[in-house]
């Protein structure tokens, strides 16, 4: 694993060490769970622009819907 020092001023490490107590064991742990939501919206924002780049195709009626939920359902199952 690599290393990574960071500095904060005091206020900031005040607040991160609150956010450790209690929650996590260290706040490289705390660091690492704030990165790896920023990377989790990022892949959002990735699939939303994806889908609002792409091409319309056909009606969105419940057919549509229910296909959307057809290939949720199997992605959730692997």
């Amino acid at each position: 694993m690599a290393t990574m020092n960071i500095s904060l001023p005091d206020d900031l490490k005040s607040f991160v060490d609150t956010q450790v107590a209690g929650r996590y064991s260290t706040s490289s742990e705390y660091v690492r769970e704030l990165i790896r939501r920023e990377q989790d919206k990022q892949k959002l924002r990735d699939l939303l622009m994806e889908g609002a780049n792409s091409p319309l195709e056909g009606p969105a009626d419940e057919a549509y819907f229910e296909g959307l939920r057809e290939r949720i359902r199997k992605r959730a199952r692997r």
